[in-house]
């Protein structure tokens, strides 16, 4: 009787652990207690870790109010978990405001974030690179400068062109960086994931507004974007992560409300699903966004299905949700 006891104390435990470590299931919108925007997204170890940007303007506000990002994971997409904020803008001593767009990315055992700040001494946003040991951090900075700024890029003359930095690391370990607001740039860089390997370029995509995105699935590469405004997403695909591309439409549409949409796509346990922001979280409006995310499906010319904004995925567990 005794053991029997101790074993349903050990079991009653476990339960309690998980129901520390995990919160409750959550139909979209994925955060609920804070207005969330610009997902990034990263699968390791059998769970998904979604990054966000913290929005906290007031209902009165006129402009974005955001100075952390946050971090939050998940072994089933129905249950997340809360890490807080491992980076802010005031991680790059160079930085002066604004936690903008981000990326997230691993290679080898490091995770290198690269996010959007606002420049002190050069006028405009620029683009940093934390880097941790964790997925949840803490980051710090990787270079003790800026990787890109405004100053770099001549196509435009507004100062927000050097925004929404997206990475993408192809089969052969050539990296790929691929950022910017009404004009489409990328670049090549180096293996040590914090200098650019070569010239700065540029891709003429249809109506491109900002939130590059390129993923890969079933050896095509899709890159996929904001496009117009207010915003809907779009994608091309090609047979290279530089292209040529072939414009293959829109798969998400507007927002009632906000103007933005910033896409984010991942395989996770055999299903694919995008990340997303929209208006649906009470009190939320154009600067006080909330994080969403859908199943994104196939068809079997390899296009992307139109995307629907619904109460969220079903529940998929991978390995990793044995562990709790």
């Amino acid at each position: 009787m005794l053991k029997q006891n101790k074993r349903a104390a050990a079991i009653g435990m476990a339960v309690v652990l998980a129901c520390i470590a995990v919160n409750a299931p959550a139909a979209n919108p994925i955060v609920k207690n804070i207005y969330t925007g610009d997902p990034a997204a990263l699968v390791d170890n059998g769970r998904v870790y979604l990054y966000v940007g913290h929005d906290e303007a007031s209902a009165t506000d006129t402009d974005y109010r955001m100075n952390e990002w946050r971090v939050y994971s998940s072994c089933d997409m129905a249950n997340w978990t809360d890490h807080g904020s491992p980076v802010r803008f005031s991680t790059f001593a160079w930085a002066g405001k604004d936690a903008w767009a981000g990326d997230i990315v691993k290679r080898g055992s490091k995770y290198y974030f690269y996010s959007t700040v606002d420049h002190k001494t050069i006028p405009g946003k620029a683009i940093g690179v934390a880097v941790s040991d964790s997925p949840t951090g803490p980051f710090v900075d990787a270079r003790g400068s800026a990787l890109i700024t405004n100053d770099m890029t001549q196509q435009t003359a507004i100062p927000w062109d050097d925004i929404d930095p997206a990475v993408f690391i192809d089969t052969d370990g050539q990296a790929y960086i691929y950022w910017g607001n009404t004009v489409l740039k990328y670049a090549k860089l180096k293996a040590n994931m914090m200098e650019l390997d070569g010239p700065i370029l540029t891709f003429g995509m249809d109506a491109f507004t900002e939130a590059a995105y390129m993923h890969q699935h079933a050896g095509t590469y899709y890159l996929s974007y904001s496009r117009n405004f207010p915003e809907e997403t779009a994608y091309s695909t090609g047979p290279t992560p530089t292209g040529p591309w072939h414009f293959r439409g829109a798969i998400m549409d507007k927002n009632a409300v906000v103007k933005t949409i910033h896409q984010a796509i991942i395989e996770f346990n055999g299903k694919s699903y995008i990340f997303y922001h929209n208006d649906k979280l009470p009190g939320g409006g154009e600067y006080r966004r909330s994080v969403a995310v859908e199943e994104l499906k196939y068809k079997p010319d390899g296009t992307i299905e139109f995307i629907h904004q619904t109460t969220g995925p079903a529940a998929n567990p991978s390995a990793a949700c044995k562990a709790l």
